[in-house]
């Protein structure tokens, strides 16, 4: 027979179907491990941060059973500024949320881009971005092979 004194009828329910509601206790310690690992993901992102430039990790997704991961990232970039020759384990696909640029991929005519403009760049492809006159936004996805870094520099 199962202990029922002291339990409320919904934590009475839960206990019956094998199931076990979240104490606070538990609760406090699945937001603090998220939290901790919130900050060693966006720690790895901005440590990889050159001068003219953030990215923001907003979401990492890792495919089961694969090498995998899908990271959505917001990308701001200085008026003016330069993001130098660089490559990613995987491809980038990208929106121009506000501002304007001109992408330049290896082997491909540069493109100007525009709000609204969207872009791929394929894996370990070397890729610079020149800002125009105001800062730009964008969100990106990347869908890399995990525990590679985001990106890494590209000789010239």
């Amino acid at each position: 027979m199962l202990a029922t004194r002291g339990m409320g009828r919904r934590a009475l329910g839960r206990r019956a179907l094998g199931r076990r509601a979240l104490g606070r206790r538990d609760f406090a310690s699945c937001a603090i491990c998220a939290a901790v690992g919130l900050v060693a993901v966006t720690d790895k992102a901005e440590a990889q941060a050159q001068p003219g430039f953030t990215r923001r990790i907003l979401q990492t997704t890792e495919f089961p059973g694969r090498r995998f991961a899908s990271v959505l990232v917001e990308i701001e970039i200085e008026p003016n500024a330069l993001v130098a020759r660089h490559t990613h384990p995987g491809i980038e696909s990208g929106y121009l949320v506000s501002g304007g640029l001109t992408l330049s991929v290896q082997g491909q005519p540069d493109r100007v881009l525009k709000p609204g403009d969207g872009y791929q760049v394929p894996p370990e492809m070397p890729h610079s971005v020149r800002n125009g006159s105001q800062k730009s936004r964008i969100a990106a996805t990347f869908v890399v092979e995990k525990d590679q870094p985001l990106s890494s520099p590209a000789p010239e």
